[in-house]
């Protein structure tokens, strides 16, 4: 089925690259040779088993990529030609094939992708309304074109409340992605606040997914020029807008939306005792916002673990919530796919642990991705 053809300049020319012969082609000594010591090393000490103890058959089939990224950011050509001189829009390097690249490389079977930031905010709503179909359109012919490959998390022009409940129709339902991709901040309001409920109160109905990334937020830049803003900013606006969900109400009243937050939830963990003596002091108001207590509504969002895998991130997390609610993610092409992959083998999880941050986790939600 043809979807479209308006959006996806730079993407036809290199849809020959990944072929199913192609895909063939990973199977070869060096594919075999190269998958099987990634899953090894994800593995820790069972991968000293696997490498030392199954026999050919079970190694070809152990050696399959079977992570799922849900934290992968795609740059539309067309996205980057459209703000390439707005202030706050510095895109990186990156294709399809790149991305295959990294994920063959790091046994990721699957990316769900999303707009890198600031999506489609630009304080001009028919330029996001525009940005939020044609980066939707580019995404679902990528998903087409790279079949088992690639996910979808939608943009939407969020502070345009009719225009985001129309492209929620249109990229579920007809694109069918596999849920939403939004930003931590859209000027001075952050996602609790009620100027989003109604786009909250559709995507609740749907029982949709949401990832959310930070960004440089309007509010705040560290005040020396040593270190860049997304050093600090980023994880702390993640947190910010945590904060936000969870004190305005908003994660009380919407709980089928499944929340997803990037870098192990930015810096929310280990401020963790002024979350609930913020509970405490808001007395009678928490019994409304918070019935079910802050922390059973943290205990139910999703945290994926780009830039948050080292010991101090995933400890401060683990304190907090289980195992079922942590998601590979790797931020390519910011990052690569190899320094989350190592990160977690460095950590003390189980095997079995492993396999559900690395794959079971996001089936879990959004069982779409099972196509691999």
């Amino acid at each position: 089925m043809k979807l479209f053809s308006c959006a996806c300049k730079g993407l036809d020319h290199q849809s020959h690259l990944y072929t199913g012969e192609q895909r063939s082609i990973d199977t070869s000594k060096r594919g075999f040779l190269t998958g099987l010591a990634g899953v090894a090393a994800g593995l820790g000490g069972a991968g000293s088993l696997l490498m030392g103890s199954m026999d050919n058959a079970h190694a070809q089939s152990a050696v399959k990529p079977h992570r799922i990224d849900i934290h992968h950011h795609v740059v539309p050509p067309a996205y980057v030609d459209a703000v390439k001189n707005r202030e706050g829009v510095a895109a990186p390097k990156w294709s399809p094939q790149a991305s295959i690249e990294d994920m063959d490389a790091n046994g990721i079977a699957t990316s769900v992708v999303a707009l890198i930031q600031p999506g489609a905010y630009f304080k001009d709503v028919e330029l996001d309304r525009r940005l939020s179909r044609d980066s939707n359109e580019y995404v679902a012919k990528m998903v087409q074109t790279y079949p088992g490959r690639f996910g979808s998390f939608a943009t939407l022009p969020l502070m345009d409340v009719p225009g985001s409940l129309k492209e929620i129709e249109y990229a579920m339902d007809t694109l069918k992605a596999d849920g939403i991709g939004l930003m931590t901040s859209y000027g001075t309001k952050y996602l609790g606040d009620k100027h989003f409920w109604p786009i909250w109160e559709e995507l609740n109905r749907r029982g949709a997914a949401i990832y959310v990334h930070p960004l440089m937020p309007e509010c705040c830049k560290n005040p020396f020029p040593e270190v860049p803003p997304s050093a600090i900013e980023y994880a702390t606006d993640t947190t910010r807008t945590i904060a936000s969900m969870l004190f305005g109400g908003a994660a009380n009243k919407f709980p089928n939306i499944k929340w997803i937050w990037s870098h192990s939830g930015g810096t929310m963990p280990f401020l963790w005792s002024r979350f609930t003596r913020q509970e405490v002091d808001m007395k009678e108001k928490a019994k409304e916002v918070l019935p079910n207590g802050v922390l059973a509504e943290v205990k139910r969002f999703h945290y994926d673990t780009a830039q948050g895998h080292h010991e101090g991130a995933m400890a401060a997390l683990r304190a907090l919530i289980p195992t079922s609610q942590i998601m590979f993610g790797s931020d390519f092409p910011y990052r690569k796919g190899a320094e989350v992959k190592d990160g977690l083998a460095a950590r003390s999880f189980t095997a079995e642990e492993r396999m559900a941050i690395d794959r079971g986790n996001a089936l879990r939600i959004m069982p779409k991705l099972k196509t691999i």
